[in-house]
Order: C-alpha cells, then sequence, then structure tokens
C-alpha cells in the first residue's frame, strides 16, 4: 500500500540529499516523480542540496492545492508515480492533508523531508501535521554535529554567529552563512546556553579564561 514518510532531521543531516537520491533511484527504475518544494536555499522552483546537486521542482506556494496539482497533471495524460516534497515544514497543514489525500485516493507514495522544530524549538506547523498524519516517521542516519561534537538536536538561527531567540519563525538561511542571519545545529545543551560556534570561541579567547602566567 502507498504510504506518507516523512524524514525528519535537523539542518545539515543530509535530507535534501536523500531525497535527490530517491528520485534519481526510483527514475533509474522507469518511475517519475512529481517534485514539490518551498523556500529552497537554490532560488524558486529547485530542490539542491549542500553537496551541489540541483534538480528542478515545483514551488508549493501559499494556497496552492497539492492535491489538485496532481490531478490536473495525470488528467493530462502526465504520470504522478511517486511524489517528493521537500522542506516540507514550509507547508501549511491543509496541504500536508492533500498529500495524504493523494496517498490515500491517487495511491503514490508521498516522500516528504523536512525539519521539525524552528530555531525556538517550537514545532513548525506543517511538521506537526505529518507527524499526526504519516504512516512513518523516519530519524535521519546522518548525523549532523554540534560544534562540540555531540550529536545536533536543535537548529539554532543566527546573526553575526550569535544566537538569536525571537523573530519570525521562518526567515530563509543556510548553515553556511555567518556574516548575516543564518543557522547553526546545536546540541540541547549549547542551544539551552545559547552558546554558538562563535560564541565558544570568543569566551575561550577571552582574559577571564586564559591561564595566568607562572601559575
Amino acid at each position: 500500500m502507498s504510504e506518507l514518510v516523512f524524514f525528519s532531521g535537523t539542518m545539515d543531516c543530509g535530507k535534501s540529499t536523500l531525497a535527490l537520491q530517491i528520485v534519481h533511484n526510483r527514475a533509474s527504475r522507469g518511475l517519475q516523480a512529481v517534485i514539490f518544494t518551498k523556500d529552497d536555499r537554490a532560488g524558486e522552483g529547485k530542490l539542491s542540496s549542500r553537496l551541489g546537486l540541483v534538480t528542478d521542482a515545483v514551488e508549493a506556494v501559499a494556497g496552492m492545492d497539492l492535491y489538485a496539482h496532481l490531478v490536473a497533471l495525470i488528467s493530462r495524460g502526465g504520470r504522478a508515480d511517486f511524489v517528493v516534497v521537500d522542506e516540507a515544514q514550509f507547508l501549511a497543514p491543509e496541504q500536508i492533508d492533500q498529500l495524504a489525500r493523494a496517498v490515500d485516493e491517487l495511491d503514490v507514495d508521498v516522500y516528504a523531508f523536512g525539519i521539525a522544530t524552528d530555531f525556538r524549538t517550537r514545532l513548525f506547523p506543517g511538521s506537526q501535521r505529518l507527524i499526526e498524519l504519516a504512516d512513518r516517521i523516519e530519524a535521519l542516519q546522518v548525523e549532523a554535529l554540534c560544534w562540540c561534537g555531540s550529536r545536533a538536536t536543535h537548529n539554532a538561527r543566527t546573526v553575526g554567529g550569535q544566537m538569536v531567540v525571537e523573530g519570525a519563525q521562518v526567515v530563509v538561511g543556510d548553515v553556511s552563512q555567518q556574516d548575516e542571519t543564518g543557522y547553526e545545529v546545536l546540541c540541547r545543551r549549547h542551544h539551552r546556553r545559547r552558546m554558538t560556534a562563535a560564541s565558544a570561541g570568543a569566551a575561550a579567547l577571552s582574559p577571564d579564561v586564559l591561564p595566568v602566567p607562572g601559575g
């Protein structure tokens, strides 16, 4: 039977890479994917990974009916053998319902990829609805690491390398950005302490923690 599967993990754990791999593997068997994405780092209508891989996708804009889009495609003679959705956390809850309807009524597998919680450790509405509806929830096996070497479990928003805890829920950025609004993955301990790699480095260089000569 077809399934709605939610692949969840922190930023920088290979979600988009796995999404592209699924598309490649199934395409090599003659299956046709419909790819949805929203607010990808590479721009509108793109699914990209940090490894540099990129493919075209359908931008799931606000108010778009994903189920109706699939029905219209099939009605025109197109194919939708399976569906891949990246950045699924940015979808509206009703769009997740539309994906579940596609699984149940069109008999297609839907593979959704996204992060569960925002920089404040609150569930994204789209991710919450996926958790409520998914047939399976898969944790990504490639573990992102905090700067301390522990397993990263939280996404931190940074400005100039310093963690912030206020602002809009969605601000598109990347883990490679340092001088502007960006993101960093942290373990729970350092997320609670608001200690990023930059602030930890600054603390290590502080005169308050340097050894005293002759001490």
